[in-house]
Order: C-alpha cells, then structure tokens, then sequence
C-alpha cells in the first residue's frame, strides 16, 4: 500500500516538472505587445532589448485589414516576393524553431513600406530561464558646451511643463510562464484531490 502512495506522488512528480521545465525555457511574445500587429507601430523598436530563443513563440494578434506573410530577407527589404508561409485569421503563433533571422511582413498593399515589418534574430535556446525582456534604451540628450547651460530636456534640467515619460507597457512574455505556473498549481492541488 505503501508503494502505491508513493508511486503516485512520483508520478505526479514527473508530470509537476513536466509542465514547469518548458515554462523556464520558452517565452511567448505577444508582437507589439499592447499595440499588436498594426500599423504605426516602430517593430524595429519593439525587438530591441528582447531575446528569442529556440522554443520561443510569437504570437500576432491583429484586425481583418491584416495579415503576416513570412518571408525572406529580399522579401522583407522589398516588401514583396514570394512568402515562405502565410497566416491569417487575427490570432497567429509561431513557433521559433532555428536559429537565424526570421522576417515577417503585412503584405496588405502599403502597410509593409509603411513599417508593419518585423526582423526577428533567434538565438540557441538557453540551459537557464530567460532573462526578462528589458525595455528599450532610451537616447541620452545632447551634452551641453562647457560654460552654457543645459539644453531643455537633457537628464538634470525638466523641460518647462514637461512630466516624467510613462513606465514602458508590459511585455506578453509572461504569459506563458504563468499558464505553467497555473499548470503546476491545478497539479498540486489535483494530486491533493487524488490521495
């Protein structure tokens, strides 16, 4: 009887780090986060500061008027070409499977030229968990001549009337680290259920 108990709690051992190794190795990244795949958002900006890994997700969510053409590097600077795969719908992932540069464009005439193009570099998956993406850097001002004052702006000197600038929107990398948390709790409590 003994054994029985135990073989259960191993068993639902394995499957509790079944369900919480993935969510340390993989993120999902919702593109553009809050602004999504649509046009008028700086993609260019969005990857910076972020690292896609092997076993990462993109997930781009975005209106009837959209859609994302995978494509190659002449068919990302140009707009065009033949796609290497094409999804529509309003709601596609895609799994990071290699490592290299990945491009993706709205092939919907004029919103490519108009920035709705993205350049994803992956890298080789890590042994540890992923860092969390950082937002981006912003520009220094331009520093000021010895004996002048500061130009408005600059780091030291507010701009007359100015507010500090918003806390960066938050990333959807951590949505799938928390379906696993969720996972593994709904485990430990079933496993509670069950003896």
């Amino acid at each position: 009887m003994a054994m029985n108990g135990l073989s259960k709690m191993a068993a639902t051992a394995l499957l509790l780090v079944l369900a919480i190794v993935p969510a340390a190795l993989a993120v999902t990244y919702t593109v553009g986060d809050a602004s999504q795949w649509d046009s008028g958002v700086d993609y260019t900006t969005w990857v910076k500061g972020k690292t896609f890994r092997v076993g990462d997700t993109l997930e781009f969510k975005y209106g009837s008027t959209h859609s994302v053409n995978e494509v190659d590097k002449a068919g990302y600077d140009s707009c065009g070409g033949t796609p290497i795969d094409t999804h529509s719908g309003g709601d596609t992932t895609i799994d990071l499977e290699k490592v290299g540069t990945q491009y993706f464009i709205c092939p919907t005439a004029g919103h490519c030229a108009g920035g709705m193009k993205l350049a994803v570099t992956v890298v080789a998956a890590s042994s540890g968990t992923p860092a969390a993406p950082t937002p981006p850097s912003t520009t220094p001002g331009t520093p000021s001549t010895p004996g002048s004052p500061p130009a408005a702006g600059t780091p030291g000197t507010p701009a007359s009337g100015s507010t500090s600038p918003p806390p960066p929107k938050a990333s959807g990398a951590s949505k799938g680290v928390m379906s696993y948390v969720l996972v593994g709790v709904s485990m430990v409590f079933g496993y509670g259920l069950w003896m």
